[in-house]
């Protein structure tokens, strides 16, 4: 199924999506790579808030590539999220709805992800420049000494997503392989 989706988002925004699903997310999406969480852990570790906040927010694993004249936005496709796999299940507790990235998540992500009712969402990795066409306005709002690993704060209308861990624990990178091997089996492919 497709989904049109408003951040920031709900659990009930969220329940329906089954791993494999379409989103089309539209709103603020935050950017924030291996640099950019590092250090919000320190602020977390030290009581000091967040340059944005987590309810309901869903971060973008992009470090967009320079604007182009005329551009919002250079290249923004998604970076392996398996690297921020250590500090997302606190982040989820803390309210975090939505990551979208590209590759596996560990198994402390996926239950971080069933426990909150959350969603991890794949952007098409390798379409740098069709990932960019749906961001609307980007502006630096911590971080800019991170170059492009710096927080952003992204408007963006209808970005073309895949739903990879939906909130029952659904994972595509299980599902979708079983699938095809049941349908090879089958004599349908």
């Amino acid at each position: 199924m497709q989904y049109s989706l408003q951040t920031p988002l709900t659990r009930a925004d969220l329940a329906p999506l089954k791993a494999g699903d379409t989103v089309l997310l539209s709103g603020v999406v935050y950017t924030a790579r291996d640099a950019a969480h590092g250090r919000m852990m320190e602020l977390l570790d030290k009581g000091v808030p967040l340059p944005f906040d987590l309810k309901g927010a869903a971060i973008y694993y992009v470090g967009p590539t320079p604007e182009r004249p005329g551009c919002v936005i250079g290249a923004a496709g998604p970076t392996t999220a398996g690297r921020m796999d250590a500090y997302t299940p606190r982040l989820l507790d803390l309210g975090l709805a939505c990551m979208i990235g590209k590759g596996k998540r560990s198994q402390a992500v996926k239950d971080a992800v069933v426990r909150n009712g959350a969603v991890y969402l794949a952007a098409i990795g390798g379409a740098g420049a069709l990932m960019a066409g749906s961001i609307q306005s980007c502006e630096v709002i911590a971080w800019p000494d991170l170059g492009c690993e710096a927080v952003r704060r992204l408007e963006v209308k209808e970005m073309p997503l895949t739903v990879l861990l939906d909130p029952q624990g659904g994972d595509l990178y299980q599902s979708g392989p079983a699938a095809y091997l049941a349908a090879q089996a089958a004599g349908a492919l």
